[in-house]
């Protein structure tokens, strides 16, 4: 098992800018095969070092992570982000 582990500090940090940004993330559930569980959430302590989200994704290895790196679904969120986020950071890790 892969975990897939990407923490999202936005730009804009009102509460309707990170909705935006979670109703995108909550698109890929169900819409890629090779995705086998998904988390996102949304910070609730608002802290000066917290991100604003975060999204948990599970894959059977590597490969499934690379289909969903590159799947027409996970596209338009990756570009969602890209233009909206200050900061992402992520890891990948087995076990």
């Amino acid at each position: 098992m892969l975990t897939h582990v990407v923490l999202i500090k936005l730009k804009d940090r009102r509460p309707e800018a990170i909705a935006a940004i979670r109703a995108h993330l909550d698109t890929l559930a169900g819409n890629i095969p090779s995705l086998r569980g998904i988390e996102v959430g949304t910070d609730v302590l608002r802290s000066g070092r917290s991100f604003d989200l975060a999204l948990i994704a599970r894959f059977d290895d590597l490969a499934g992570l690379a289909a969903y790196q590159s799947h027409s679904v996970h596209l338009p969120v990756l570009a969602a982000i890209g233009a909206a986020a200050e900061t992402v950071v992520a890891v990948d890790y087995e076990g």
